[in-house]
């Protein structure tokens, strides 16, 4: 299986990856005013590192486990940055809250039902593995008294079941529309246990 990418798709989810980086942390902030206090004191810069490694590498990786498994399918896959979307992403969060809707991996060729399933399942599922990979900064940053480390561990769980849960919802053009079409059990399994984690990493580590 060979996986490339375009000078195009490459733009455009460094593109996608900015953007959310900067949406979500003005979101943290609390909104444009207190996002400009945060610039204007200095702190700014640490707050989109965070959201960058955060929510933003919660999205790129995402998107790219949707490409990987369609291309593994023989399919023709390349993700497209939606630029008005990432706009509106920056200014809700402007305004405090946040809607993100960066894009998407679009293929084409033949598939099965299941192959559909599983490349979309791919996105969520991948969120899900990320939990694995910030949990151990989340205790490393409360056994080392790291207030940034805990910060990026805590910020990873919480973003990255959000992700998935709210991915699996079976609406619009969201993944678990199409995973619901391959296999309800699976579906709803996998969308049981992203609200779980969601619910759970929200009362533990905290927003």
């Amino acid at each position: 299986m060979n996986i490339t990418f375009s000078s195009r798709e490459l733009r455009d989810l460094v593109v996608a990856w900015v953007a959310l980086g900067l949406a979500f942390a003005i979101f943290f902030a609390g909104g444009g005013q207190r996002a400009i206090s945060m610039l204007l004191g200095g702190s700014f810069g640490l707050a989109l590192v965070v959201s960058l490694l955060t929510a933003g590498v919660g999205f790129l990786l995402h998107e790219v486990a949707h490409k990987v498994v369609a291309v593994r399918y023989g399919q023709i896959a390349e993700f497209r940055a939606d630029y008005s979307m990432l706009g509106i992403a920056i200014m809700s969060a402007l305004v405090g809250f946040i809607f993100a809707a960066p894009g998407a991996v679009y293929h084409r060729g033949m598939l099965t039902e299941r192959e559909h399933g599983l490349i979309a399942l791919a996105g969520p599922a991948t969120n899900l593995l990320l939990l694995v990979a910030f949990a151990p900064l989340f205790v490393a940053g409360v056994v080392l008294g790291s207030g940034v480390i805990e910060l990026i561990g805590a910020r990873g769980l919480v973003i990255n079941a959000f992700l998935a849960a709210f991915n699996m919802l079976p609406f619009g053009s969201l993944d678990g529309r199409t995973v619901k079409a391959w296999s309800t059990p699976v579906f709803a399994g996998v969308l049981v246990l992203s609200i779980l984690l969601t619910v759970g990493l929200l009362l533990f580590v905290g927003f």
